[in-house]
């Protein structure tokens, strides 16, 4: 983390994210890594950097984008994981269904 570069709220910022990624969980290496990211973006969309990539500037918030995604959880179980699932209860016909068929089909 550049301590030197961030402003006392960027860094209240980053210790606020941190905190909260390990308290789910997250390894302590990745949770720095994903604050230092966030709060560097912010610092973009908001004119604090010298440069800025263009996703960050125009791609949504984290906080919107978070907000967004927070009701909707993990989505489940991928494709690849259910029709390998329905291959060994071998179910027929599992390579013509879609997600939706595969998850009724296997009673999710």
């Amino acid at each position: 983390m550049p301590r030197g570069a961030w402003s006392d709220k960027r860094e209240r910022q980053y210790e606020h994210i941190k905190e909260g990624l390990l308290e789910r969980g997250t390894g302590e290496e990745r949770a720095e890594e994903i604050a230092a990211r966030t709060v560097n973006k912010e610092r973009a969309r908001h004119g604090e950097a010298m440069e800025a990539s263009r996703s960050s500037i125009q791609d949504l918030s984290s906080g919107r984008r978070g907000g967004l995604r927070s009701h909707r959880g993990s989505g489940g179980p991928t494709y690849d994981q259910l029709r390998n699932e329905a291959k060994e209860r071998g179910i027929k016909g599992r390579s013509r269904m879609n997600k939706e068929q595969l998850e009724k089909v296997l009673s999710r």
